[in-house]
């Protein structure tokens, strides 16, 4: 027979609230730091050739896209 714990139970997946949570403080703590801006000329590419491959990679998995949720549109013309 199962006893009842006390404890709360490790919900995963997207039920995972605290995981959320510590995320979206983790990403608005990010984004009040000022230091956006310097981590996005950080993450560009170093050469044409690695551009390229980026853009490769990007293409690449679009191309497994079924396409764009017509649920993002709703409202967007308002």
């Amino acid at each position: 027979m199962n006893k009842p714990t006390d404890q709360k139970p490790d919900i995963q997946g997207e039920g995972n609230y605290d995981a959320t949570r510590r995320y979206d403080k983790a990403t608005a703590d990010f984004v009040q730091s000022g230091k956006v801006d310097q981590a996005a000329r950080d993450a560009r590419p170093m050469s044409e050739a690695e551009a390229e491959d980026m853009r490769q990679a990007e293409q690449e998995g679009k191309s497994h896209a079924k396409g764009e949720d017509p649920a993002l549109r709703k409202g967007a013309s308002k």
